[in-house]
């Protein structure tokens, strides 16, 4: 590594069991390679590795970028209260693969509650879907109201489940302020594009050595 390098950016994916984070992994990784950006992945499950077997399996990235941890308790834990599992795992990534730009921290089983700490990542994201509820932005979770950026998945289920995702955004809106938050289907790809540019602006550019 040289000296200008500035280590590798390492931004949180929270949110709700079946939210879509692995999903949008699974959209964005092959989005920054494609780019030429170097990019590892550690998942957070309780007592599996279900998360980071199914990357592995992909053919999206090579299976040594990608590490489970197992967190033996809620997994918001590890990347909250006590993240030195993860810190641990992400130094093993830059020390591994030289000059990686792009460590993703995909947090599984976590609530609304879940945070991430700041002694782990640069940036975080929180993801949600529209079939959570169309009232999950007004109750105010710290991971919905603090994250850096918000992402409102699964739009296209909302004529299914009765969903309003234009009160969805208002709400969401009216409890972050001018943080941003955008729209997703992590399926077909749709809105990915625009959460990666806002990331990667946010966490990897504002890094760059001058």
């Amino acid at each position: 590594m040289t000296d200008t390098y500035p280590g590798a950016a390492r931004v949180g994916i929270g949110g709700p069991v079946g939210s879509g984070k692995t999903a949008l992994i699974e959209q964005i990784v092959p989005r920054v390679i494609k780019r030429g950006i170097e990019v590892g992945v550690i998942t957070n499950d309780l007592v599996t590795q279900e998360d980071a077997q199914r990357l592995k399996r992909s053919g999206l990235i090579d299976p040594e970028r990608v590490i489970a941890v197992e967190t033996g308790a809620c997994p918001h834990t590890a990347i909250r209260e006590d993240p030195s599992l993860n810190i641990h795992e992400a130094n093993v990534l830059e020390d591994t693969f030289e000059n990686l730009d792009l460590i993703l921290i995909e947090s599984g089983g976590d609530n609304l509650a879940s945070t991430f700490s700041l002694a782990l990542v640069d940036y975080w994201l929180f993801v949600i879907d529209v079939a959570g509820g169309d009232d999950i932005p007004r109750k105010r979770g710290p991971g919905v109201v603090l994250s850096d950026l918000l992402v409102i998945n699964k739009t296209d289920l909302a004529p299914y489940v009765g969903a309003d995702v234009d009160l969805m955004v208002r709400e969401a809106k009216a409890v972050r302020g001018e943080k941003p938050l955008y729209l997703t289907n992590c399926r077909t790809g749709e809105g990915v594009d625009a959460v990666l540019e806002q990331v990667l602006h946010d966490a990897l550019v504002a890094r760059s050595p001058k």
